[in-house]
């Protein structure tokens, strides 16, 4: 019997389905990967305009392997996860080292790659090259799992192999690009986590979810945790000129390889860490602090202005400090929150 998932998929994405996505035109192996990349834990929404800034600047896998480091975090900067980007970046230097400057059609070439899973593998072999490889991103997940009532947490190892074994019997021989856009699309725009709208679905009829009321329940949720807190105090060093002192991350922990502020555990050593970098530091003042959440802790930011700094002759510019004023500081990566504090502190010196 002929599986019904994959053509009533098409036949509502010939229809209903999104066909104007910058990635999509053309759809290039470089412009599924990167969209693949950016979407991960970020919304569409989000994606579109990083993802035109991206390949304005580094329009094709050779530019992005030429790109120096700070390039490619610059262009990044407000994506969060920034492993990612430098996993791109690697990657994209792996292909011109090994590969020919391309991606490899290879399902393990792929897979070998710095950043590619297999679920980013399949979406660049299906949506690139035509092949048959099945995806699993959270979308899919959330549709298969309702499709099928699937319980239990997608992310749990047995329920993601399910999942994927439902994911590659549905998916067709032909028109592999246009199944995997439309199942994609389906859980982005229809099967949404919150309010499905499942009278517009072309599944509705299939799904065991809708039929035993588990559409809400479906798919399991993640088992909750509590986060834990830490805090910081950031120094804003601020000459007479208006730059700031910035500071690259090491690479270990959050933010590695970064440009952010100055970091003190408490306002008695961030005014030592003040003088170890300028002469004449005005007394500090705090403001207004503010709190950023990652996926696994929430990090309470206490910024410490010091004005009319003067530079100290021994903390030039090098590759680990940096004194900056807002046009110096657009073209380095900069963590979101950082970027946001600086924003406002030269809006209200301007």
């Amino acid at each position: 019997m002929t599986d019904p998932v994959a053509p009533r998929l098409l036949d509502w994405y010939d229809r209903h389905g999104r066909k104007d996505m910058p990635w999509q035109h053309p759809r290039s192996a470089y412009n599924v990967w990167l969209s693949e990349v950016m979407l991960q834990q970020t919304r569409v929404e989000a994606v579109v305009d990083y993802f035109l800034r991206f390949v304005n600047a580094l329009p094709t896998l050779e530019a992005l392997a030429a790109a120096d480091e700070d390039t490619v975090l610059a262009l990044w900067s407000g994506l969060g996860y920034y492993r990612r980007a430098r996993f791109l970046h690697r990657a994209a230097r792996l292909c011109m080292r090994e590969h020919g400057g391309e991606l490899p059609r290879d399902f393990d070439a792929l897979l070998a790659l710095p950043g590619i899973g297999r679920s980013t593998a399949g979406a660049i072999l299906a949506q690139a090259y035509g092949l048959r490889f099945p995806i699993l991103d959270g979308n899919v997940k959330r549709v298969l799992a309702r499709l099928h009532g699937i319980h239990g947490y997608p992310g749990q190892g047995a329920i993601e192999k399910q999942l994927w074994a439902l994911a590659d019997s549905h998916t067709p021989a032909t028109r592999l690009a246009d199944y995997t856009q439309a199942i994609m699309d389906l859980g982005a725009t229809l099967c949404v986590r919150r309010n499905p709208r499942c009278p517009d679905c072309p599944l509705a009829h299939l799904c065991v979810a809708r039929k035993k009321g588990l559409t809400a329940e479906l798919p399991t949720a993640r088992p909750a945790r509590a986060l834990p807190t830490r805090s910081t105090c950031m120094l804003l060093l601020h000459d007479a000129r208006g730059h700031v002192l910035l500071e690259r991350r090491g690479p270990q922990g959050v933010w590695s390889g970064l440009w952010s502020l100055p970091e003190a555990e408490n306002a008695q050593q961030a005014a030592r860490l003040a003088r170890q970098h300028a002469h004449a530091v005005a007394p500090l003042r705090a403001l207004e602090s503010f709190t950023h959440v990652f996926s696994h802790y929430r990090l309470a930011i206490k910024p410490l202005l010091f004005e009319t700094a003067t530079r100290s002759p021994v903390v030039a510019d090098n590759d680990s400090l940096r004194w900056c004023g807002p046009d110096q500081a657009q073209a380095l990566g900069l963590p979101a929150p950082v970027r946001k504090l600086l924003n406002i502190h030269w809006e209200t010196i301007t």
